[in-house]
C-alpha cells in the first residue's frame, strides 16, 4: 500500500513540467546539420556530373565539326547545339553554366596552330593541303573545347556555379564553391572531309 502511495504521489507532484515544442527544437537542430549535408552532397554529385559530361560534348562536338563544311554558321550553331544536347539555343541540362556558346571550334594547321589564313571552303582547304607553299592555311586538326573567351586557353575556363544559394556565399567561414573551375575538355582530333564534296 505504501508503494501506491509513493507513486501516485510522484504522478501528481508539481515537478513534472509540461515540454511543449521541445520536438520542434530538436528538430530544428538537427535538420539545419542534415539539410546542410544534403544540399551539399546534392552540388557535389553535379558537379561530379558536369566534370563527366563535359568530356562527353567537347568529344561529340568534334566528331561532328570533322565532317562538317567549317564555313556553314548554320551547321557550326547546330554542332554546338547538339553537343549540349538542345536542338535550339540552351544550356547543359542541370548545369546553367555550360551553353552551346561556350563550345569554342577551332580549325589547325598541322603545326598547332590557328590555320591562317582560313581556305575559303572544304575543298580550297583540300588543294591548300597539297600546295607547299600554303601549309599553314590547311587545316590538318580540328579542336573543340569549353571556354569563356574565343580559345583553348586555361585562363578562360567556365566557373562552377552552385545551384543552392547557400553553397555561393563567400567569407572567411563560408563553403565558396564558385571558386571551383570547369576543366577546358580540350578534344583534337584530325580533320576528315569538312564537308567536301564531290564537283
Amino acid at each position: 500500500m505504501r508503494c501506491d502511495v509513493k507513486n501516485s504521489a510522484l504522478a501528481n507532484s508539481p515537478s513534472k513540467v509540461p515540454q511543449r515544442g521541445v520536438a520542434a527544437v530538436e528538430f530544428a537542430l538537427v535538420a539545419i546539420p542534415f539539410f546542410l549535408l544534403l544540399f551539399g552532397a546534392m552540388e557535389l554529385g553535379r558537379l561530379l556530373y558536369l566534370w563527366n559530361t563535359v568530356q562527353e560534348v567537347t568529344r561529340h562536338a568534334a566528331r561532328q565539326a570533322v565532317v562538317t563544311n567549317f564555313k556553314d554558321p548554320t551547321a557550326l550553331a547546330a554542332i554546338k547545339q547538339s553537343a549540349v544536347f538542345r536542338v535550339n539555343a540552351g544550356t547543359l541540362p542541370a548545369a546553367p553554366e555550360i551553353s552551346d556558346s561556350n563550345v569554342v571550334i577551332r580549325y589547325l594547321n598541322g603545326a598547332g596552330a590557328v590555320a591562317s589564313p582560313m581556305p575559303t571552303d572544304p575543298n580550297d582547304n583540300i588543294a591548300a593541303c597539297l600546295d607547299s607553299e600554303r601549309v599553314a592555311a590547311c587545316i590538318r586538326f580540328v579542336e573543340v573545347c569549353l571556354s569563356t573567351g574565343s580559345t583553348c586557353s586555361p585562363k578562360e575556363l567556365i566557373p562552377f556555379q552552385p545551384m543552392i544559394g547557400l553553397f555561393s556565399t563567400s567569407g572567411a567561414n563560408s563553403t565558396d564553391f564558385s571558386g571551383i573551375r570547369i576543366p577546358l575538355s580540350t578534344v583534337r582530333m584530325p580533320a576528315e572531309s569538312l564537308g567536301y564534296t564531290v564537283p
